[in-house]
């Protein structure tokens, strides 16, 4: 039998083909990569830079600007190669191009001293070099892209850099308090735009000083920034263990772009774009808040009454012959706190019969201004404020169920802060750097506790007032060929309340042995002063006992190789030592701010007497994202030591003596031409305990109250700890929007942290508390 069709008939088949075959035809989602290409000493457009995507056929030129752009990539991650004559060849990998968002990149050359002829130089590749040209030894650029994926970062820069070489935990997972080299986290300094800032962590100081839960600098506003680990260039003043230099990237000045998530602990909400169509300049900002009450049942109690919020922006303001002006923010609030229990069987720990009300803030803001004075020279100031401050009331319950004051703090500081630097490229053997830093420090601050407890308040510290710390450097980067690189300089810095000054030297060479492989070595001096509320540590007769303290100081000395076994591998080790001298102590004690973790109400008398040293090796082994998949290993091998006010020597408590971590992720590429992502990214975590001082349980007993045996401090150490983190993610591209799932998961062996040693009311002796955080976020994102 024959059937015939008539032409309606197949048409309308044809139509019916065309839609069953459809989706094997579909266009895949493409995406703009645009940019601009400078000189990394100079920060001059370099024109006529050829630019091209590694594996493909797409590529371009730059303009006479250092403009570039590259229209229609399909989505997916890429290697980008640039080359100009006269600057050593780039590769920027793992790219990642979605289809919501354009892909926006400033990208630095470096200008080549002289044309090799023994030695052939492969292209360089940004992920081994920092930001910062002066830095020669111990630092690392941290990106964007590696604080999104990594497992355990949870978009927390903070949590991120704790799986590199040379930073440890000892197995703590609350905070993510960054203890470099065995240096105490209140050590450590973190920069935004150039200008030292407060503690950005939610929740800052409470678990540790110098850490916190979260810090409110969101991936979604960072642009790739600088870690160091030690021996810092001379810029770099009031660091004494490290500097994490934070930059936030400009918005997209062409299109306006959106980005909203919705999770388990909260919201995150973004927004860039330019002011006006056709304009240069462009906002950018970012909001989040969250809430742990979802995650009541798996939270330690009383944790999941905790609420915090955050707000980070820049604006960013070119002009055609005024430079360009950026106005940046960052600011925070938190809300926690406790209830006694009503019931006298629930009543164990003293934590068990106090309320408590914490409220915490923290903002920076600043005016930026940058300006090119001729073809070598720019000058880029910034004016900015600071301000931090903490709120505690602590009310215990006694005998008779009446509350009674236990503790308060109502501290603020207000910083007001200049900073002005002068950068001249007097051609590709030598750039210096010649800058000032005027801070001014305002406080108020007020500290109360009860001791014993039940007892009345005692003043500790009242205090409102203002000093200053004034700081100035000179830094020369200089080329000897393009074999060896020299990096010398020196910092001054002058505390106004005391009068006490430093003087700082800092040099740094490299070698570089053949094309993939080289050497460093790098010294520096460096200084901090302590938490503020230390100096007026009121005595009996309401006087001022530490007011002459002065700053604690190291030297700080490393020697690194260098390796590029392949294209797509990096091998780096470090070797180092740490003098630290001046350290307060306490007289005839074993008592250190070395080993100060979160003693808010301390009152001692302090003498910078005390010393400290730091070794060890540290290790790292990455190859970068490529076919798919990734994987970085890192290890450290480490003694830190201190000798008190008794000068005996000592494990400090950040002594955990090693750190071993895995890094690994896979991503496949699925869905109709494969422009949608499914990833899987695991971070494994072995490391040294931690360490502490044994309990004298007969004083203990006697008095009710956890009691230490100060002349053993941190003899004792915990069995060590093995922490793991994982993040799954599926991403889908559609043609304007990308929307992914996640489920990222921290510290999904569910591993039970030391808390610290509690007097047990109900059984009369001791306890070592421990406690696990597990915290499992799902999230749905959208950009747009």
């Amino acid at each position: 039998m024959v059937i015939k069709l008539d032409s309606m008939m197949r048409f309308h088949l044809l139509v019916l083909c065309l839609l069953c075959f459809l989706p094997g035809f579909a266009q895949q989602p493409t995406q703009t990569i645009r940019g601009t290409v400078t000189d990394q000493e100079s920060g001059r457009p370099v024109p006529f830079t050829s630019i091209r995507l590694q594996q493909t056929t797409l590529g371009t030129v730059s303009d006479s600007l250092g403009n570039f752009a590259l229209k229609h990539v399909p989505v997916g991650r890429y290697n980008l190669e640039l080359s100009s004559t006269g600057y050593a060849a780039l590769v920027l990998r793992e790219i990642q191009v979605t289809s919501a968002k354009e892909v926006v990149l400033t990208v630095s050359l470096n200008e080549k001293v002289a044309e090799l002829t023994e030695v052939v130089v492969k292209p360089q590749t940004n992920k081994t070099m920092p930001v910062n040209p002066m830095a020669l030894a111990s630092a690392r650029m941290v990106s964007v892209e590696e604080a999104r994926r990594y497992a355990g970062g949870f978009d927390d820069p903070a949590r991120l850099v704790s799986g590199f070489a040379g930073v440890s935990t000892g197995g703590n997972v609350q905070s993510n308090a960054i203890i470099v080299r065995g240096n105490s986290p209140q050590s450590f300094q973190w920069k935004l735009e150039g200008v030292e800032i407060p503690n950005p962590n939610h929740f800052a100081d409470l678990s540790a000083f110098g850490g916190g839960g979260l810090t409110a600098m969101s991936a979604q506003l960072l642009a790739n920034s600088d870690f160091y680990a030690g021996a810092m260039p001379a810029e770099y003043s009031n660091a004494l263990s490290g500097v994490f230099d934070i930059f936030m990237r400009n918005g997209n000045n062409q299109k306006a772009e959106h980005t909203f998530q919705l999770g388990i602990i909260g919201i995150d909400a973004a927004s860039e774009g330019p002011f006006k169509k056709g304009g240069k300049s462009s906002y950018l900002f970012n909001y989040r808040y969250s809430t742990l009450s979802l995650l009541k049942p798996i939270l330690p109690e009383n944790a999941s009454g905790t609420k915090y919020q955050d707000l980070s922006f820049k604006l960013n303001f070119p002009t055609q012959h005024a430079g360009t002006f950026s106005l940046w923010g960052i600011g925070l609030l938190d809300g926690s706190g406790s209830q006694a229990q009503k019931e006298a069987t629930d009543r164990k720990y003293d934590e068990d019969r106090e309320s408590s009300d914490i409220k915490q803030y923290m903002g920076s803001a600043g005016l930026s201004h940058k300006i090119f004075l001729n073809d070598k020279q720019y000058l880029k100031s910034t004016l900015a404020a600071t301000l931090n401050g903490i709120n505690m009331t602590t009310d215990l319950l006694n005998t008779n169920l009446t509350a009674v004051p236990e503790n308060k703090i109502d501290n603020q500081y207000t910083n007001y802060v200049l900073s002005s630097l002068l950068n001249t490229k007097f051609g590709a053997f030598h750039t210096n750097k010649t800058g000032i830093v005027l801070t001014n420090m305002n406080y108020n601050l007020l500290l109360k506790n009860a001791n014993p407890s039940g007892s009345s308040l005692q003043l500790i510290t009242d205090e409102k007032g203002s000093s200053s710390l004034l700081s100035a450097y000179s830094e020369s980067k200089i080329n000897l060929g393009e074999k060896v690189t020299v990096n010398a300089g020196i910092n001054a810095q002058l505390f106004t309340l005391d009068n006490r000054y430093t003087l700082e030297p800092r040099a740094g060479i490299s070698y570089r042995l053949s094309a993939n492989q080289s050497l460093a070595l790098a010294y520096g001096l460096h200084s901090r002063l302590e938490r503020i509320n230390y100096y007026f540590i009121r005595n009996s007769l309401g006087q001022p006992i530490n007011k002459d303290l002065g700053f604690t100081r190291a030297h700080h000395l490393v020697l690194g190789y260098d390796l590029v076994p392949t294209d797509k591998t990096h091998l780096k080790i470090e070797a180092y030592y740490q003098s630290l001298f001046d350290v307060p102590v306490m007289a005839d004690s074993s008592f250190s701010l070395i080993n100060q973790q979160n003693n808010w109400f301390f009152k001692g008398k302090l003498q910078n007497t005390g010393k400290g040293r730091n070794y060890g090796v540290d290790v790292t082994f990455e190859r970068y994202l490529s076919q798919g998949y990734y994987y970085m290993a890192t290890a450290s091998l480490f003694q830190s030591r201190y000798a008190g006010g008794d000068n005996v020597w000592r494990n400090t408590r950040y002594n955990s003596t090693f750190a071993i971590n895995l890094l690994a992720g896979k991503e496949w590429q699925v869905g109709v031409n494969n422009q949608n992502v499914l990833g899987l990214n695991v971070r494994l975590s072995y490391q040294g305990g931690q360490r502490y001082s044994p309990i004298n349980l007969p004083l203990s007993i006697a008095r009710q109250e956890a009691q230490l045996d100060e002349r053993q401090a941190f003899s004792q150490q915990f069995s060590p700890a093995f922490v793991s983190h994982v993040t799954a993610s599926y991403r889908i591209n559609k043609k304007r929007t990308t929307r992914e799932i996640a489920l990222k998961i921290i510290n999904a062996t569910m591993y039970k942290e030391f808390t610290g040693f509690r007097y047990n009311y109900l059984t009369r002796t001791v306890d070592e508390v421990r406690e696990m955080t597990f915290i499992p976020n799902l999230s749905y994102k959208i950009e747009f």
